[in-house]
């Protein structure tokens, strides 16, 4: 079952069960889903659909560092559950070890020498890492390994 069915499937589950926060961020989420379909006017595959689920944790996290610096436990209780429901959603992430060797894998396979081929590497490591590694921890690495 592709994601976005099964994000369908949850809502649908959420719905039955009463569980307002659940039903909320999924249909959040669908929501972006279904603008960047029909901004581009196409109809996203699973790694596209996982780039938006990890864009929306990144959305909730900022929003919980937000909320904890005016002091709304409340605002920020809500976004820690958004947070948490996301989550359940993406693949397993992958460990600091297995993701410096990936890395270590897309440089040697590029023939990437200095930060100028940075995006070589990116274009080659992003398909193999979909969902599984946020990009901001991958361009870090990347770009720390090159300067090496």
């Amino acid at each position: 079952m592709d994601k976005k069915s099964e994000l369908n499937n949850a809502i649908k589950d959420a719905m039955k069960s009463g569980d307002e926060i659940r039903k909320r961020t999924l249909r959040m989420v669908m929501a972006a889903i279904k603008q960047v379909e029909v901004d581009r006017r196409i109809s996203l595959d699973e790694a596209g659909v996982l780039s938006i689920l990890q864009k929306e944790i990144k959305l909730r996290k900022e929003a919980l560092e937000e909320a904890k610096k005016a002091n709304r436990p409340d605002l920020a209780a809500d976004a820690q559950a958004e947070i948490n429901v996301l989550n359940a959603y993406l693949p397993q992430g992958l460990s600091a070890g297995e993701l410096r060797a990936l890395v270590e894998a897309a440089i040697a396979e590029t023939g990437a020498a200095s930060p100028v081929d940075m995006g070589k590497v990116m274009k080659a490591l992003l398909p193999k890492i979909a969902g599984r590694a946020p990009g901001d921890q991958v361009s870090a690495l990347v770009r720390e390994l090159l300067q090496k």
